[in-house]
C-alpha cells in the first residue's frame, strides 16, 4: 500500500480510502457480520484512511463502524462530517457543528476524530458556513476533539470559493475525478497546491454509474450520462474487465489526491478494489472509453441551493 501525507497535516493516509456510506445501507442492505470483516480485512491490507458521516444511513454507517473498529481505532484515520443529518436535513450553526461532535465521537466509540469535515457545503448559506460552521469546527479542533478541518460537497468551484474565505486543512470533493469528469483537476488541484491543503477524491465510479451493477434509482446523473457509463461496462466486460475496476483503476493512477475513497461493503469488493492498486488498462481501451465520453464529459448535474452553482 502507498502511503501520501494529507496537505500540510501529519496524517500519512493510504492512497485507497475505505468509504463508509455503504455501512449504513446506502447502496443496499449490508450483511453487518459481513461488514465487520470487510472492515478488519481492509486494516489487515493495509487501508487506514475511514471516512463517515451521521448522513449515511441516518447515523446507521457511525455506529457500525464505531463497533467494527473497537480495539483497532489506533491503526486507522478517523474521519466524519457535520451540518448535514438527512436527505433534506442541513444546519450550518455554530451550535450544531459543536454539538454534532460529541454524537458522532459516541456512536464512533472514541474520543477524538483525525478529520472533522463541514458536509455538503452547497447547501448551506454561503456566509453561515464561513462565518459560522468552519469556525466553529475549527473551536472544536481546539478543544482535542478533532486534530483537523476540511469541507466536503459537489460543485468543486464552490468549494474553491468557500476555502478561500474560510481556511481549511483538507477539501473532500466527490463525482469530479473519474472516467466521466476530471475537472477536480483544473479547478481545485491548483488551488488546494498553492494553500497547501489536503485533496480527498470521493466517489470514483460516480456513485455507482461506473460500478459493476449499474446506478441506484435515485442515482441524480442525467440520463444520457448513466447511458454512458452503461456503455463503459459493457466494452469493459467485453475485455473480461470489470468496469469498477478499470474506473477506480483510472482514479488510483491520479498523482494529486492524497487518497480515493471508495464504497466498501464485503471482501470480495475489498479485494477487487484492492487489485484496482496495480491494475493498468491498456491504453486502447482507455482511449475507446474516452471517445465513448467524449459527448458528456464533465456532465454532472445541480446540487444546492441555486445561489451556490457554477
Amino acid at each position: 500500500m502507498e502511503y501520501r501525507t494529507l496537505g500540510k497535516t501529519d496524517l500519512k493516509v493510504s492512497i485507497l480510502g475505505f468509504g463508509g456510506a455503504t455501512l449504513g445501507d446506502v447502496y443496499g442492505t449490508l450483511d453487518p457480520a459481513e461488514g465487520e470483516r470487510a472492515v478488519h480485512a481492509a486494516i489487515d491490507q493495509g487501508i487506514n484512511y475511514f471516512d463517515v458521516a451521521p448522513y449515511y444511513g441516518l447515523t446507521l454507517a457511525e455506529e457500525r463502524l464505531g463497533q467494527y473498529l473497537e480495539g483497532r481505532r489506533d491503526k486507522v484515520i478517523l474521519s466524519s462530517k457535520c451540518c448535514r443529518y438527512g436527505l433534506d436535513d442541513f444546519d450550518f450553526s455554530a451550535k450544531r457543528v459543536e454539538q454534532s461532535i460529541d454524537e458522532s465521537l459516541k456512536r464512533l466509540r472514541t474520543d477524538y476524530l483525525d478529520l472533522y469535515i463541514v458536509h455538503d457545503v452547497e447547501f448551506g448559506d454561503r456566509r453561515q458556513v464561513i462565518e459560522e460552521a468552519v469556525p466553529a469546527a475549527r473551536r472544536v479542533q481546539q478543544s482535542g476533539k478533532a486534530r483537523y478541518v476540511g469541507i466536503s460537497g459537489l460543485p468543486p468551484r464552490f468549494l474553491r470559493s468557500v476555502a478561500a474565505e474560510a481556511p481549511v486543512d483538507v477539501i473532500l470533493s466527490y463525482c469530479h475525478y473519474n472516467l466521466l469528469v476530471d475537472d477536480l483537476d483544473t479547478v481545485l488541484r491548483p488551488f488546494a497546491e498553492e494553500q497547501g491543503i489536503g485533496l480527498i477524491n470521493a466517489s470514483p465510479l460516480h456513485m455507482g454509474i461506473l460500478s459493476d451493477g449499474g446506478p441506484q434509482p435515485w442515482h441524480p446523473a442525467p440520463p444520457e450520462v448513466k447511458e454512458v457509463g452503461r456503455k463503459i461496462g459493457e466494452l469493459c466486460k467485453k475485455r473480461r474487465m470489470s468496469p469498477a475496476s478499470v474506473g477506480l483503476a483510472f482514479c488510483l493512477a491520479y498523482p494529486h489526491v492524497a487518497t480515493t475513497l471508495v464504497g466498501t461493503s464485503d471482501r470480495h469488493q475489498l479485494e477487487q478494489n484492492l487489485r484496482a492498486l496495480t491494475l493498468r488498462p491498456e491504453p486502447g481501451l482507455m482511449k475507446m472509453i474516452s471517445t465513448l465520453v467524449a459527448p458528456v464529459k464533465n456532465k454532472t448535474w445541480p446540487s444546492g441551493r441555486p445561489e451556490n452553482q457554477e
